[in-house]
Parts: structure tokens; sequence; C-alpha cells
């Protein structure tokens, strides 16, 4: 009888060892860091860093785009919350754009971004109350930052100068 509960045993934990090499190949971590946060992600005990989320408010708040989105960034490093996502996407907005023209990098970044945010959200829905913003919706944030990707005669309107950032 011992035998054969050592080779249940055996086996048993053979396959539970196969399962966890081909989970680390399947999630291809490049650091012992990802590694533990997948297995977070994976129990279902993961949560931001509202200390760094908090910190990133401020420096957005400060109008400080490219701090405020490595501060979401370390909050965030399974990119798996949808507010975390659409501030970014929002930083990405805010940075890239411009009276004359808009940075189509930082655009197809927050785009991204913000694709990543409405994924994660439940019904694909993401409403920010926050006051201090003009776009609460990640919807309508995709459509500017999708408007501002694309080139067309409008872009060379004058009038385009006189517009306010949202």
């Amino acid at each position: 009888m011992q035998t054969r509960f050592i080779q249940i045993a055996g086996v048993i934990w053979t396959l539970v060892y196969a399962s966890i090499i081909v989970w680390i190949y399947a999630t291809e971590p490049r650091s012992f860091r990802e590694v533990a946060t997948n297995s977070r992600v994976a129990v279902r005990l993961y949560e931001i860093n509202q200390e760094k989320f908090n910190n990133g408010m401020t420096l957005f708040r400060r109008d400080q785009f490219r701090a405020a989105r490595d501060e979401w960034s370390g909050a965030d490093p399974a990119q798996i919350d949808a507010q975390t996502q659409f501030y970014i996407g929002y930083a990405c907005y805010r940075e890239g754009w411009g009276r004359v023209y808009e940075d189509d990098a930082l655009f197809k970044q927050g785009l991204e971004a913000v694709n990543r945010a409405i994924s994660l959200a439940p019904n694909g829905t993401l409403v920010v109350d926050d006051p201090n913003l003009q776009i609460h919706s990640a919807a309508e944030l995709k459509a500017e930052l999708e408007q501002g990707t694309e080139t067309s005669w409008k872009d060379l309107n004058p009038l385009k100068l006189f517009r306010q950032r949202k």
C-alpha cells in the first residue's frame, strides 16, 4: 500500500511541476518580479499599488504627464486595472496634444492603453468620475486619440490654433 501511495504522489508532483513549467513558458516573464505578479493575477490576489497610483495622480495634476505614466505603470505592472490604463491613455493624450500638431507616437501609445482599459472594463464601458477631467469615458478618449492620429485636411485649418485641450 505504501509503494502505491508513493507512486501516486510522484505522479501528482510530476504533473504539478510540469504545469508550472508550461505556465512559465506560456507567460514568458522577464524577471522574478513578473513571475510573482503573474502568480498573484492567476490566483486573483492582484491589486494595484495605491500609493504609486496616488503619486501618479499628483504628478498628472501638475502636468507632469511622463512621470505620472511611469508611476501608473509601476502601480499596475500587469496592466489589468481599467482605471489605471484609462489614466495612462489620458496622460498620453494630454502630453501629445498640440495646437499645431499631435505627437502620433504618444497618441498611439495612449490608444493602446485606452483599448486595454475598454477591454478590461465590465461590458466594455468605462466612465471615470473625476471632476478635474474634461473627458470622462474611455470611448470618448479613444475617439479623440483616433482623431489625432488621422491625417486629413482639417489639420491645415488655421482656426485649430484656438481650440482647447480636453
